[in-house]
């Protein structure tokens, strides 16, 4: 097909990191519209990436351009009438997680839509490579039958630093305002990475906490898990407020097996056991391959009409567990958002 016309919703944060990797795919997509109705971060992002047309809504930009797909990068809230504006036009659609606010509006959603256009989830922690070395030791068993999975992130972003303000708030501004937080718009990534490694989960139970009045939602998040095919138990940790940790947080997974122990920790991704082994990666640079390598893969999907890795439907389990976690934590109904 000629080269992909693409509209961009979204002039935000992770906006960059979208027209980045749509830039590295410049011969074969074209990011030709972007729109948002904050006018300064709008020009800011044309300016940088050399968009020529610029739109303050996203029906105004279907309208006036010639577009084969659009890319959703709006926050969560918008993101339900967004795709169904891409898909009532026929567009092509990539949506920038989580599909929607609440499992039963994203179940509804895609039920709606169907088959009616392409159309994927942009879920692109999975796509970090130190994920898919490790998915590669785990099919090639070099950690034999997995018995136990422990995922840590903890950082301090919500402990006020030199200046009074909470490094995770100054990065995330939005982050205030969230009625979900911590799992929805952080710990759903490591979620489904999980399930990218190991396969189908089931929550056993959950506890969220919030730790300060500045924001609405959770900032701590225990979730106990089991994979369904085995039992094999996995628990997940989150914490954004640490004493000593780094405001920025790194992953911290262990995989425990019959044969091996394989770590990451941050960027480091080590196995012990059986067999030894141990890799480094680059940490913006995997970072920023992720998005290239998620927005690449939506990109074959629509030329060659071949399945998407993170199709809304999977993404449904995905955003299951996280419905699931919410709702057996209490925190909701306990008046913690």
């Amino acid at each position: 097909m000629a080269k992909m016309r693409v509209g961009l919703v979204g002039a935000g944060w992770v906006s960059e990191y979208h027209l980045g990797a749509w830039q590295r795919l410049s011969d074969r997509a074209q990011v030709v519209a972007i729109c948002d109705p904050d006018a300064n971060a709008l020009q800011r992002r044309a300016r940088d990436f050399g968009i020529e047309e610029t739109f303050t809504s996203a029906e105004a930009m279907v309208d006036a351009m010639t577009l084969d797909a659009l890319d959703i990068c709006a926050p969560r809230e918008f993101h339900l009438e967004m795709v169904r504006l891409g898909a009532g036009n026929g567009l092509a659609v990539l949506c920038q997680k989580p599909l929607a606010p609440t499992f039963g509006e994203a179940e509804a959603l895609v039920a709606e839509i169907g088959g009616s256009v392409p159309f994927m989830v942009n879920e692109n922690w999975r796509f970090r490579a130190y994920y898919r070395r490790l998915r590669e030791w785990i099919d090639a068993g070099r950690l034999g039958d997995i018995r136990q999975v422990q995922f840590q992130f903890l950082s301090s972003g919500m402990i006020p630093g030199g200046t009074g303000e909470r490094p995770a708030l100054v990065r995330q501004p939005m982050f205030r305002g969230l009625k979900r937080l911590l799992v929805m718009e952080v710990l759903i990534h490591h979620l489904d990475s999980l399930r990218f490694l190991l396969g189908d989960l089931r929550v056993l139970g959950a506890h969220l906490e919030r730790t300060n009045n500045e924001i609405v939602g959770e900032d701590v998040a225990g979730v106990a898990l089991q994979r369904k095919s085995d039992g094999v138990p996995v628990f997940v940790t989150g914490n954004l407020a640490v004493p000593g940790a780094a405001p920025a947080p790194k992953d911290q997974l262990t995989l425990i097996g019959s044969k091996g122990v394989a770590r990451l920790d941050g960027t480091t991704l080590t196995l012990e056991g059986d067999e030894s082994d141990r890799e480094e990666f680059d940490p913006m640079q995997t970072y920023l391959d992720s998005y290239h390598a998620a927005i690449a893969h939506f990109v074959d999907g629509v030329c060659d009409g071949g399945a998407f890795e993170t199709h809304p439907k999977d993404n449904l389990e995905t955003l299951r567990l996280v419905e699931d976690a919410y709702a057996l934590s209490g925190f909701e109904n306990r008046g913690g958002a």
